[in-house]
């Protein structure tokens, strides 16, 4: 599915899609051996959209054989890449609440359980935004497994297009005091326009003391669409109507270190590479890595 400028989806099509393959990915993670992340919400919420791909990928049901460019060696470094990342977003989230920050915003939220799994300091409140179907469902979804939230919960339905500064002030967001703002996966569905626009807004609600956490892909300046379609065609061809490539938008735009860093945000980047390091995984080798190129993780608060 092209994008357009007012399209809109839920968790089992177009970019809502892409919030379940991710889900699935730490629902996996969590099923590791020695898991660094856990997730026991993901593996409910991948079943309950219902995607057979995603399902038995979770089940390990999938003949990796019919995928090109696919082995198990790719697979665990997939699923690695997914375990540093949440646990990355998770360490950064806890640690801001740690210094005192008791307000949440976690942008384009999908399937993110995290107001329903962090061990949340007592006063905290965390605002999930995204699509009104994929609020939901999701909370649907989770209240039917009879789970409950470990801090305050405010979902605000509402396309990242439309006037969300607004609508999460509605929501009760205090923008005199510090906020922990998380935009996990987001930034490649955003044309760079968009992109800068993010931060404009996160910065304009933000007071000193505030945190930011997001990541950057520099490849997606000289990303192949057609090397990336043609490493996606076989998912389609066996059940998952899944175009990556129609999804995000390539070619230049800010660097989102420096972006930050012009806006008084103290941002930092820690290289995938360092995370797997960090947490006693194997790199992948050129051949099982990422076809997006290298991922930075980025974090930093904005100064006083």
């Amino acid at each position: 599915m092209t994008r357009t400028d007012d399209d809109s989806w839920d968790l089992a099509s177009s970019v809502g899609a892409t919030a379940t393959m991710v889900a699935a990915g730490r629902a996996m993670a969590t099923k590791a051996e020695n898991p660094l992340i856990n997730d026991p919400y993901a593996d409910p919420l991948v079943r309950a959209v219902g995607l057979d791909f995603f399902v038995k990928m979770i089940d390990d049901e999938l003949d990796l054989s019919l995928f090109p460019d696919t082995s198990p060696d790719r697979t665990q470094a997939i699923i690695n890449g997914m375990a540093v990342r949440t646990k990355y977003f998770d360490d950064y989230l806890l640690d801001a609440v740690g210094a005192g920050v008791r307000q949440v915003v976690i942008l384009a939220s999908g399937l993110d359980s995290r107001a329903y799994r962090l061990p949340w300091t007592d006063g905290t409140t965390v605002y999930e935004i995204d699509q009104p179907q994929v609020i939901e469902f999701k909370t649907r979804t989770l209240a039917d497994l009879g789970a409950q939230p470990t801090a305050t919960r405010r979902t605000v339905s509402i396309d990242l297009r439309a006037d969300w500064p607004a609508a999460l002030q509605a929501a009760g967001l205090d923008t005199g005091k510090p906020t922990a703002w998380l935009a996990e996966g987001l930034l490649i569905y955003l044309p760079s326009d968009a992109q800068d626009r993010l931060f404009d807004n996160i910065t304009a609600l933000s007071v000193p003391g505030s945190a930011i956490a997001t990541e950057y892909v520099p490849g997606m300046k000289d990303l192949d669409l057609e090397q990336a379609r043609e490493r996606t065609a076989l998912f389609r061809q066996h059940g998952l109507d899944l175009d990556m490539t129609s999804l995000v938008y390539a070619g230049e735009r800010s660097h989102v270190i420096d972006y930050l860093r012009g806006k008084g945000w103290g941002a930092t980047g820690t290289p995938r590479a360092d995370l797997f390091a960090a947490n006693g995984l194997p790199l992948p080798g050129p051949e099982n890595d990422d076809p997006l190129g290298e991922i930075i993780y980025v974090s930093g608060t904005l100064g006083r």
